[in-house]
């Protein structure tokens, strides 16, 4: 809902509307209903997303708020991606102790996202990963009530709630964050000319072209909820620099490549995947569907 109404003001903002002229309609979405087991387990990143979808089908809604790292690589054909808002801090937050380095020996770390597990283990090893699934404040009242002795969050979405002060930036030259991190995607019906046109005047195009490499890796990886990814672009003067980095499940193993490109161009960054495909070890493949 903080998305949302960030969405609102945004919209207001670009085309001098009252608050009113934007309705916010809130869903509870079937991945915060099972938060006792992996989205792996129980359906992936379409739990995010298949109840906005029938609303937009059914047009009960104009347009969808997304969380766009939590939206799965390939949509439905008549939805389209249309805006993205400026992206906000893409790093994750360590809450629990100051640092990976300064995590107790044999922490209790709790994730459920196999990139921030894997991540862990691979500097880490000594540690133990449980599943964390839930809001921000759910998460931290599993901390709170001593289920972990730290968890990770993304920046952006405590700065989104005013926790500006929770936890502690992880520096991204050595903690590669998820594709898409920090920012938020407004979606809406292909065919809908008329809203694709009112939200155009958001859609922040850095931040786009980023996200879209971003998410073509992915796709080229053949990349899923279960797939332990992370990756790091950034755009300077219509160009872009892309560090990206796969493991196996256990992150005992780990490759990481780079790349700079032109914005736009989507075919570098699935060179990328190809190029870390080729260099992954059998059980970084295993894990990307490859060759055992």
């Amino acid at each position: 809902m903080a998305q949302a109404e960030e969405t609102r003001r945004r919209l207001c903002e670009a085309h001098g509307w009252p608050e009113e002229a934007v309705e916010l309609v809130s869903v509870v979405a079937s991945g915060d209903k099972v938060l006792d087991r992996p989205l792996s387990e129980i359906g992936g990143k379409a739990l995010w997303t298949k109840e906005l979808d029938a609303w937009l089908a059914d047009g009960l809604i104009d347009a969808s708020v997304h969380s766009l790292k939590d939206v799965e690589t390939v949509r439905p054909e008549s939805l389209l991606l249309t805006a993205i808002l400026p992206r906000a801090d893409k790093r994750d937050r360590l809450i629990g102790a100051d640092s990976i380095a300064a995590l107790a020996q044999g922490a209790i770390v709790g994730t459920s996202a196999p990139r921030r597990a894997a991540q862990l283990l691979h500097i880490r090893p000594d540690c133990k990963v449980v599943t964390f699934r839930g809001n921000v404040a759910t998460r931290l009242g599993k901390l709170a009530a001593g289920e972990a002795d730290a968890t990770f969050l993304a920046a952006a979405g405590l700065v989104r709630l005013g926790e500006d002060a929770v936890g502690h930036p992880l520096d991204q030259n050595d903690w590669l964050p998820a594709p898409a991190q920090g920012a938020i995607a407004l979606e809406c019906r292909t065919n809908d000319a008329a809203i694709q046109e009112l939200l155009a005047p958001i859609n922040h195009a850095p931040s786009y072209a980023e996200v879209m490499a971003e998410r073509a890796l992915l796709l080229a990886l053949g990349g899923n909820c279960h797939s332990p990814i992370a990756v790091l672009c950034d755009h300077k003067d219509g160009e872009l620099t892309m560090r990206a980095a796969i493991f196996s499940m256990d992150g005992a193993e780990r490759v990481e490549a780079s790349a700079q490109f032109a914005a736009g161009d989507l075919a570098a960054p699935a060179q990328l995947a190809a190029q870390l495909l080729e260099s992954a070890t059998p059980a970084i493949r295993a894990v990307f569907g490859g060759p055992q």
